[in-house]
Protein backbone atom coordinates (compact mmCIF):
# COMPACT_ATOMS: atom_id res chain seq x y z
CA UNK A 1 0.00 0.00 0.00
CA UNK A 2 1.43 3.37 -0.95
CA UNK A 3 0.99 6.87 0.44
CA UNK A 4 -1.65 7.80 -2.16
CA UNK A 5 -3.83 4.84 -1.14
CA UNK A 6 -3.47 5.73 2.54
CA UNK A 7 -4.48 9.35 1.82
CA UNK A 8 -7.55 8.03 -0.06
CA UNK A 9 -8.48 5.94 3.00
CA UNK A 10 -8.13 9.00 5.23
CA UNK A 11 -10.37 11.01 2.89
CA UNK A 12 -12.90 8.15 2.90
CA UNK A 13 -12.89 8.19 6.70
CA UNK A 14 -13.43 11.95 6.80
CA UNK A 15 -16.20 11.89 4.16
CA UNK A 16 -18.10 9.16 6.04
CA UNK A 17 -17.49 10.50 9.56
CA UNK A 18 -15.62 7.34 10.62
CA UNK A 19 -13.41 7.36 13.73
CA UNK A 20 -11.58 4.11 13.02
CA UNK A 21 -10.86 1.84 10.04
CA UNK A 22 -8.87 -1.39 9.73
CA UNK A 23 -7.89 -3.08 6.46
CA UNK A 24 -5.95 -6.32 5.97
CA UNK A 25 -4.43 -7.42 2.66
CA UNK A 26 -1.85 -10.15 1.93
CA UNK A 27 -0.05 -10.00 5.28
CA UNK A 28 -0.29 -6.20 5.58
CA UNK A 29 -2.64 -4.78 8.18
CA UNK A 30 -3.38 -1.05 8.32
CA UNK A 31 -5.37 0.56 11.08
CA UNK A 32 -6.38 4.22 10.93
CA UNK A 33 -7.82 5.86 14.01
CA UNK A 34 -8.84 9.43 14.66
CA UNK A 35 -7.63 10.99 17.87
CA UNK A 36 -9.10 14.45 18.12
CA UNK A 37 -8.90 15.98 14.64
CA UNK A 38 -5.83 14.02 13.58
CA UNK A 39 -5.77 10.65 11.79
CA UNK A 40 -3.09 8.28 13.08
CA UNK A 41 -1.63 5.42 10.98
CA UNK A 42 -0.51 2.04 12.34
CA UNK A 43 0.97 -0.70 10.18
CA UNK A 44 1.51 -4.31 11.14
CA UNK A 45 3.06 -6.95 8.94
CA UNK A 46 2.56 -10.51 10.07
CA UNK A 47 3.81 -13.76 8.66
CA UNK A 48 1.47 -16.73 8.49
CA UNK A 49 2.72 -20.30 8.06
CA UNK A 50 1.69 -21.97 4.79
CA UNK A 51 -1.59 -23.81 5.13
CA UNK A 52 -2.77 -21.71 8.08
CA UNK A 53 -5.26 -18.90 7.88
CA UNK A 54 -4.51 -15.64 9.70
CA UNK A 55 -7.34 -16.44 12.12
CA UNK A 56 -5.77 -19.76 13.17
CA UNK A 57 -2.18 -18.51 13.33
CA UNK A 58 -0.80 -17.56 16.72
CA UNK A 59 1.01 -14.39 15.65
CA UNK A 60 0.27 -11.87 18.40
CA UNK A 61 2.72 -11.51 21.26
CA UNK A 62 2.01 -9.86 24.58
CA UNK A 63 3.78 -6.53 24.94
CA UNK A 64 5.92 -6.13 28.04
CA UNK A 65 4.37 -3.86 30.65
CA UNK A 66 5.76 -0.36 31.09
CA UNK A 67 7.70 0.03 34.32
CA UNK A 68 7.60 3.16 36.45
CA UNK A 69 10.58 5.50 36.25
CA UNK A 70 11.97 3.99 33.04
CA UNK A 71 11.92 5.48 29.55
CA UNK A 72 10.87 3.11 26.76
CA UNK A 73 12.57 3.49 23.41
CA UNK A 74 10.07 2.30 20.80
CA UNK A 75 10.36 1.20 17.19
CA UNK A 76 9.69 3.98 14.69
CA UNK A 77 8.71 1.42 12.03
CA UNK A 78 7.75 -2.14 11.20
CA UNK A 79 10.77 -4.31 10.42
CA UNK A 80 13.37 -6.74 11.71
CA UNK A 81 15.37 -5.79 14.82
CA UNK A 82 19.14 -6.29 14.85
CA UNK A 83 21.42 -5.64 17.85
CA UNK A 84 24.58 -5.32 15.73
CA UNK A 85 25.66 -4.13 12.29
CA UNK A 86 26.52 -7.70 11.22
CA UNK A 87 26.21 -11.22 12.66
CA UNK A 88 29.85 -11.22 13.86
CA UNK A 89 29.90 -7.64 15.20
CA UNK A 90 29.52 -6.60 18.83
CA UNK A 91 26.01 -5.39 19.81
CA UNK A 92 25.46 -1.63 19.69
CA UNK A 93 24.29 -1.70 23.35
CA UNK A 94 24.05 -4.20 26.17
CA UNK A 95 22.16 -4.30 29.46
CA UNK A 96 23.89 -2.11 32.03
CA UNK A 97 25.59 0.05 29.41
CA UNK A 98 25.43 3.85 29.60
CA UNK A 99 24.14 5.42 26.38
CA UNK A 100 24.10 8.96 25.06
CA UNK A 101 21.34 10.79 23.22
CA UNK A 102 21.61 10.21 19.43
CA UNK A 103 23.82 7.12 19.94
CA UNK A 104 23.03 4.23 17.56
CA UNK A 105 21.38 1.51 19.65
CA UNK A 106 20.12 -0.94 17.00
CA UNK A 107 19.19 -1.41 13.36
CA UNK A 108 15.73 -2.10 11.98
CA UNK A 109 15.58 -3.60 8.52
CA UNK A 110 12.52 -2.52 6.57
CA UNK A 111 12.02 -3.31 2.89
CA UNK A 112 15.69 -4.34 2.47
CA UNK A 113 16.89 -1.02 3.95
CA UNK A 114 18.95 -0.94 7.14
CA UNK A 115 17.75 1.91 9.38
CA UNK A 116 19.98 2.97 12.26
CA UNK A 117 17.90 3.69 15.35
CA UNK A 118 19.31 6.27 17.75
CA UNK A 119 18.63 6.79 21.43
CA UNK A 120 16.23 9.58 22.30
CA UNK A 121 17.66 9.94 25.81
CA UNK A 122 20.84 9.66 27.86
CA UNK A 123 20.83 6.89 30.44
CA UNK A 124 21.54 3.29 31.38
CA UNK A 125 20.02 0.37 29.44
CA UNK A 126 18.14 -1.79 31.96
CA UNK A 127 16.19 -4.04 29.58
CA UNK A 128 16.32 -5.13 25.95
CA UNK A 129 12.75 -6.19 25.20
CA UNK A 130 13.20 -7.91 21.82
CA UNK A 131 15.49 -10.60 20.45
CA UNK A 132 17.98 -10.24 17.64
CA UNK A 133 16.25 -11.03 14.33
CA UNK A 134 12.75 -10.53 15.76
CA UNK A 135 10.10 -8.76 13.69
CA UNK A 136 8.91 -5.61 15.47
CA UNK A 137 5.85 -3.44 15.04
CA UNK A 138 5.53 0.32 14.84
CA UNK A 139 5.73 1.83 18.34
CA UNK A 140 6.68 -1.52 19.95
CA UNK A 141 8.95 -1.02 23.00
CA UNK A 142 12.54 -2.09 22.23
CA UNK A 143 14.55 -0.89 25.24
CA UNK A 144 13.93 0.39 28.75
CA UNK A 145 16.38 3.04 29.89
CA UNK A 146 16.96 4.55 33.32
CA UNK A 147 17.47 8.23 32.53
CA UNK A 148 20.59 9.80 34.04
Amino acid sequence: MNLKEIKELINLMNENNLDEMEIERAGLKIRLKKEGKEVKKEETVSAVSPGKSPESADIKEERPKKKEGLFEITSPMVGTFYQASSPNAEPFVEIGQEIEEDQIICIIEAMKLMNEIKSEVRGKVVEILVKNGQVVEFDQPLFRVEIT
